[in-house]
């Protein structure tokens, strides 16, 4: 889903595609069927998954402390993300809420008390600070990133739609009625678009039922990687394969931030670009 967040004095200097050039490019994009629509019935097998999976996860190595921000999907709050900052806070981080209720779009002060609680946290930690978002959440996350890249340690987004078309998901109608805001805002489409200056992880699915998968593909770049996973959209954040993703991708140090590697019997559960 596009966003309203605040405008940077860089972006408002690139050449804006035309009109027909971004529906050239994105016309072929459609939102997922109706079989990949009843397939989201599999998030509590997901759930489920997870529990059974808890203990090969906490094999996983010890974080290093420092905060995470996860960012709940759109019509989502803090409760659908708990299973996932339990996870990051068992791990070793420190995983903190969005705090803001239910997520219904970029609001008046929405984008302002996010960037608000980056700064605070970048403060009381006095260490860089991790953002993970699902789905609309994700474009909160990266688009932070690109306005506090001093303060932002990793990008990490599950089924976030941030390029293609937003109708190309089946959550636009949605999104345009409890948000009051269109998405035919060409500016605003191209700059989500752009990749954030930060590590950034796309997570994302081709059986997801909400958001055409296209649309949460990045163009690989030294800081930046796509690594699909088979899993639910609303599942997706308590998918124990997304969420070792997860995990591995924040346990890279500071400063040493390498791409995803599916070696040995991880080659049978992930793919990358």
């Amino acid at each position: 889903m596009p966003t309203a967040p605040r405008k940077r004095a860089a972006s408002r200097n690139k050449p804006l595609p035309a009109d027909d050039d971004i529906a050239a490019d994105h016309d072929d994009l459609q939102p997922p069927n109706a079989w990949l629509m009843m397939l989201e019935g599999r998030a509590p097998w997901e759930l489920a998954a997870l529990l059974a999976a808890t203990p090969w996860l906490r094999k996983l190595p010890r974080g290093d402390g420092h905060p995470v921000i996860v960012f709940p999907g759109l019509g989502a709050n803090d409760f659908t993300t708990l299973a996932l900052r339990r996870f990051l806070d068992e791990l070793g981080y420190v995983s903190h809420p969005w705090g803001q209720g239910f997520n219904f779009g970029p609001r008046h002060g929405v984008l302002e008390q996010c960037n608000a609680d980056v700064q605070r946290l970048f403060k009381h930690h006095a260490r860089k600070v991790s953002l993970i978002g699902w789905s609309l959440g994700g474009i909160y996350a990266r688009e932070l990133a690109k306005e506090l890249p001093d303060h932002v340690r990793c990008v990490i987004t599950l089924g976030t739609p941030f390029t293609g078309h937003p109708r190309a998901t089946n959550a636009w109608r949605f999104f345009e009625f409890v948000s009051g805001q269109r998405v035919t805002n060409h500016e605003l489409l191209h700059q989500i678009r752009q990749t954030p200056p930060v590590p950034t992880t796309s997570i994302y699915s081709r059986s997801d039922g909400v958001v055409s998968w296209r649309c949460s593909v990045m163009e690989p770049g030294p800081q930046a990687e796509n690594i699909e996973v088979h899993a639910s959209h609303l599942g997706l954040g308590m998918n124990p394969m997304a969420l070792y993703a997860v995990a591995d991708r924040l346990a890279q140090p500071a400063g040493h931030w390498h791409k995803f590697d599916p070696h040995g019997a991880r080659r049978w559960f992930y793919k990358t670009t």
